[in-house]
Formats: structure tokens, sequence, C-alpha cells
């Protein structure tokens, strides 16, 4: 029998939107969006697409305060894509760990044909000062942080199968942010986004791994 197609498979979980909550504050619970693919003995860390996502048209500000075109800026390179906030207490600042950490070892040569970007899903706290501030310690100085229009931000994030909510305060000041944790792999060879990544769970050993491959336009 023939498997889904990963576009059949992305519009149910986008339809689905099990997203996951990051609180400021303890006893936060976690349920990721699925992750889609029509390879079912790939790892639950990474999925590789038979159908790949485009890369999302979106123009944001960076951490300097200019306009930041995703797709002209990255063109040509491959592109690690995250979605979250900086006040998050663990996905975020998680993943971006690791992928500094993959991205560290690189050789200079290599670092120059990758981009990483952060895309705050909290954009209210989350200005371009405050990701300048962040990303560094975060990840890597490199790493590119965009801040801009929550629903703009929110339209793009679907377009890719990752969901997510504005941020919520309750009563008590408790902050909390939903958003999937998906991180997103575009081919430096045709721009398309073949290979997804449990950002919760993927290691920086997971992401060092498929780099090779990744860096020359190869499935890993």
């Amino acid at each position: 029998m023939r498997k889904p197609t990963v576009l059949a498979a992305t519009l149910t979980a986008v339809a689905a939107l099990t997203l996951s909550a990051c609180g400021s504050g303890a006893g936060a619970e976690s349920k990721d969006t699925p992750l889609v693919s029509t390879d079912a003995t790939a790892p639950a860390v990474r999925r590789v697409l038979d159908q790949p996502f485009t890369k999302p048209d979106l123009v944001l500000t960076d951490t300097h305060g200019k306009a930041f075109d995703l797709r002209k800026e990255t063109e040509g390179r491959l592109t690690y894509l995250y979605f979250g906030y900086t006040h998050c207490p663990d996905a975020c600042p998680l993943t971006m760990s690791n992928l500094g950490l993959a991205y560290k070892d690189l050789p200079k040569a290599d670092q120059d044909k990758v981009r990483v970007v952060f895309v705050t899903t909290d954009p209210e706290r989350d200005t371009p000062k405050e990701l300048g501030k962040w990303l560094p310690s975060a990840g890597h100085a490199d790493f590119v942080g965009l801040s801009g229009d929550f629903a703009t931000v929110q339209a793009a994030a679907r377009s890719v199968a990752v969901g997510m909510e504005p941020a919520t305060k309750d009563a008590k000041g408790k902050v909390t942010a939903t958003h999937g944790k998906t991180v997103l792999a575009f081919s430096p060879k045709d721009d398309k986004g073949h290979v997804l990544y449990h950002g919760g769970e993927a290691t920086a050993e997971d992401y060092a791994k498929d780099l090779p491959k990744l860096l020359k336009g190869q499935r890993p």
C-alpha cells in the first residue's frame, strides 16, 4: 500500500494544531505538533520529507533594527528556521544551544554557508534589542533574530506546519506562550525545507551528524 503523502499529513497536522505550551513559571505541560513524514523508519528527533516545504515569504526586523527578507538573505545557504521566544524556560534555549554547539564545530568556511534564524513568537517582549542580547548567549552571535507583527509570523509558521498562539498572562502574572518546537532545515540546493527536527529532542550531535550532507544539498 502506498504511504500517505507528506502534504496530506501536513494538512492534518495543521488542522489539529497540537501545540507545546512554554510557561515562565513551573508546571507547564507540553505536547508537540506531530512531525510528518512518509519515512516510517526515521528517528523521532528527525523527519525527512518526500514533499518539501517552501521557505516562508517573510520580511521582519533583525537585531540591528533593519528589514530582513528571509528568502533573499538566506538564498543558497543551509538555513535552520525556528519559532520560539526568549522567555521560554526550556525548549527554546535548549534548541538554540544545541544548534550553537553544532555550528561552532564547523570550519569558518562552512559556517559562512549556514544561517540559523530564530523568529520570536512573543514580539511584544522580544524586541530587536532583546533578541540581540539573548541570541549570543543562547546559541551564537552569528544567529539571526527576527521580530515583527505576530499575525504575520503566525501565518508564516503555519505555512510550514508550525502552530503558535499569542502569549497569555494569568492572574498571578505567569506568562505562557504556545508554539511548536519544530526546527526546519532548508537545503542550499533548492531553498526547500526537506528536513524537520524535534527541537525538544534533537541533540547537538544529531544536528552535527547531518550537517556534512545538508551542506551539500543532500538528504541525511
